[in-house]
């Protein structure tokens, strides 16, 4: 049986035609039955068996993340790790199409499966769970669910036009909460003798806004009250506030974050509350694209028609890809739900994720993912240069992430 590139891309998209109408409705199940981050155990129980069926050895609770799993098929010596996400938004559901992301990477993995001898490719799907909130593949990453990979991929559906995978950017982020601690006393008779972590609150936010004039590029600060007082005739002695802090760049970032927490402690001394504040998040790196990858990636896409735009890309968001990105090569490109133009994060997005343009995207995302996996395996020189990078990895090196 011949073994070229494109013979195998054929095998591998004939695989995908015929678990289309079961993969699609993998999608829309998961859709329709949004699950919170680090929660998403009937996303898991939904995906498991698809894979099972096909031969995969599937692990539920993989590296000791209770919602994360691993699949693994063949045992060739070049491993392509694939990322599942599946957890959705509070209030918004699938508003940013995990569910599409879920069954892009279980389709891949599925594609590549019956090439996978012929390509000498052991393929890992990992199911990745808390990425909008928590930082499930820094977890995984911790718990060494990358130590055997050569390269990772995944795809993000998103609305609007195709673009090459380099032109995705992706901004370091750190979330911690901040609590200041005051004395209660009677709002109307004895203001005076309170000490007012609700005041504190509020100049701390401020002093955020009005930092914000002296930012650079790339920098984006967000932040609020998620626990504001007791009630109104009494002066609060405690208040929470939730901070975001992006950047571009790792190094503007710990800096911004310095400046950040100096906000806080200035609005401590100035109200007389005592203040402390600790993560809530694994903290999330910039995404590291490999330029082999992406071009390997924008060549399939044309191949697949689609039409990458030349004046597009996307900057602002984060995930915790970024983290792997920075340890092992990788790409996380996105994909267009051609014919839409909802916002992130919003209700109509979520619509758009169960329409016929989000199955399309689905589907090709699937295929773009084979492709070029199969692409990276039948290149010799980029093979042995892949394999060449992990060799000289230390043992461990990919448990260790951005740091805050």
């Amino acid at each position: 049986m011949s073994t070229t590139v494109e013979d195998l891309k054929t095998r591998a998209s004939d695989e995908l035609q015929t678990r289309r109408d079961r993969l699609i409705e993998l999608s829309h199940a998961i859709h329709a039955d949004p699950e919170l981050s680090w929660e998403e155990h009937r996303a898991v129980a939904r995906i498991a068996p698809v894979l099972e069926e096909a031969g995969f050895e599937v692990e539920i609770g993989a590296y000791g993340v209770p919602t994360a799993f691993e699949a693994v098929y063949g045992t060739g010596d070049l491993t392509v790790t694939l990322c599942a996400e599946y957890d959705a938004l509070p209030g918004v559901g699938h508003a940013c199409g995990h569910n599409v992301i879920a069954t892009a990477g279980v389709g891949a993995a599925l594609a590549l499966a019956p090439v996978a001898e012929a390509a000498g490719l052991r393929v890992k799907l990992l199911g990745t769970p808390a990425e909008e909130h928590g930082g499930g593949k820094v977890a995984l990453l911790q718990a060494g669910a990358w130590e055997d990979s050569d390269f990772s991929m995944m795809v993000h559906g998103f609305t609007g036009v195709d673009f090459s995978a380099s032109a995705f950017n992706s901004t370091a982020v750190d979330r911690f909460e901040v609590v200041f601690t005051g004395l209660t006393a009677h709002a109307a008779a004895a203001p005076e003798k309170g000490v007012n972590a609700g005041a504190a609150a509020t100049l701390a936010l401020t002093a955020m806004a009005m930092y914000r004039q002296h930012m650079g590029p790339g920098v984006n600060l967000n932040g609020f009250v998620s626990h504001g007082g007791e009630a109104t005739n009494i002066i609060p002695d405690r208040t929470v506030v939730q901070v975001e802090v992006r950047a571009a760049e790792i190094d503007v970032w710990r800096a911004t974050k310095k400046r950040v927490l100096a906000c806080f402690e200035g609005a401590a001394i100035a109200t007389g509350c005592s203040w402390a504040w600790a993560p809530t998040e694994h903290p999330y790196a910039p995404v590291k694209t490999d330029l082999d990858l992406a071009r390997l990636w924008d060549e399939n896409l044309v191949a697949r028609g689609r039409t990458p735009s030349p004046l597009r890309g996307l900057s602002g968001g984060s995930t915790d890809m970024g983290n792997v990105t920075q340890v092992v090569p990788g790409i996380h490109p996105m994909i267009a739900f051609l014919g839409t133009d909802a916002v992130p994060h919003n209700p109509e997005f979520a619509d758009a994720a169960a329409t016929p343009a989000a199955d399309d995207a689905a589907i090709d995302g699937a295929a773009l993912l084979a492709w070029t996996a199969l692409d990276v395996a039948l290149d010799p020189e980029l093979r042995a240069d892949l394999k060449q990078r992990s060799a000289a990895r230390p043992e461990g090196a990919t448990r260790v992430t951005i740091e805050a």
